[in-house]
């Protein structure tokens, strides 16, 4: 793969796509990222909960954190999981939310949507539906949300900036932000990040 320096945009988005694709279908051929309900309880999720879920909802998980011991989920909330991957953050919280609530799971990966519905139907889950796009042009009204997640996903995102704006546009006034992602230390050079990294490796 290129160096991150030479690869233009559509191959960045590209490449981010097609490993995603490739996780949703064979989480195991991921070799250089943890993925799974080991590296969810090793990212400080309830143990009992991960084991609770069937292994489709939770084989695919790519997480780098976890946004749900960053603050409460109330009841009857509206939930925004902004690249929600196979449902696995969206299922825990729907359970938090209650039936009152409502989870809304955002993925730009067709192959993530389509076995977050799935395992949706699987688990017989009612107050969360998956809508597939990209977190730069959330399809949802202003003001509309309570509190939007992320996990592991604006690093993955070329335009930084517009994904917190749309953020910040349907948060509801008052409206939270839990997220866990990966960043550079201070100090590292464009050098160091092209010898070290390439997108979506």
């Amino acid at each position: 793969m290129e160096k991150a320096s030479s690869i233009i945009p559509r191959e960045v988005q590209e490449a981010i796509k097609n490993r995603f694709c490739r996780i949703a279908k064979n989480p195991a051929s991921e070799k250089r990222f943890p993925v799974g309900p080991e590296s969810a309880k090793r990212l400080g999720y309830n143990p009992t909960e991960i084991d609770g879920l069937p292994s489709s909802v939770t084989e695919s998980f790519a997480g780098v954190g976890c946004p749900l011991a960053l603050g409460p989920v109330r009841e009857g909330e509206i939930v925004l999981d902004l690249g929600s991957g196979a449902g696995m953050d969206a299922f825990l919280v729907a359970r938090r939310v209650g039936p009152k609530g409502r989870v809304i799971g955002i993925d730009m990966t067709s192959e993530m949507i389509r076995k977050a519905e799935s395992n949706r139907l699987l688990l017989g889950i009612e107050n969360v539906e998956f809508k597939e796009g990209p977190v730069e042009n959330l399809p949802l009204e202003d003001a509309s949300i309570d509190l939007a997640m992320t996990n592991g996903v604006i690093n993955l995102c070329l335009d930084k900036e517009r994904v917190i704006q749309e953020i910040y546009r349907v948060l509801k006034p008052g409206g939270r932000f839990y997220g866990a992602d990966i960043i550079l230390e201070e100090g590292v050079d464009q050098a160091t990040v092209e010898r070290l990294g390439t997108w979506s490796d």
